[in-house]
């Protein structure tokens, strides 16, 4: 049996309510998880709820996961915990590599005051940096 101390929570699963989704019958006395989050959508937005209810965070980790399972493979080829582990580990860093190489780089470029048009504000200008190899 498990203890029953405050730091020990059951996980909380968040389901985006429907787009007409209106409170249930006790929301006022007592309301459900579901009643405060179709409250919240209605007073904040769907986008605001999403981020501070972690919603993002929850499909930015399931986009991961699948990530890794296309590229690395969903059996671990190791049978020991430790060399698990390793395993994880380097396939993680891979990942992260080839992210790392498909990310473009940019850096803030300043332009020269005579190129700038009359009456313009001098902006810096985005500039794509690309790594040659």
């Amino acid at each position: 049996m498990m203890p029953s101390s405050p730091e020990i929570r059951p996980p909380l699963f968040i389901v985006a309510p429907c787009k007409g989704a209106v409170p249930g019958p006790t929301a006022t006395v007592s309301p459900t998880q579901r009643d405060l989050h179709v409250l919240a959508v209605a007073e904040h937005g769907r986008m605001n709820w999403q981020k501070t209810s972690g919603y993002n965070k929850r499909s930015k980790v399931e986009a991961a996961i699948s990530r890794y399972k296309r590229v690395i493979g969903d059996a671990l080829k190791s049978r020991h915990n430790a060399r698990r582990a390793t395993e994880v580990a380097i396939a993680v860093k891979s990942l992260d590599e080839m992210n790392e190489l498909g990310r473009a780089k940019f850096v803030r470029v300043a332009r020269a005051k005579s190129l700038q048009r009359p009456n313009t504000p001098c902006k810096g200008s985005m500039q794509q940096v690309t790594k040659r190899w």
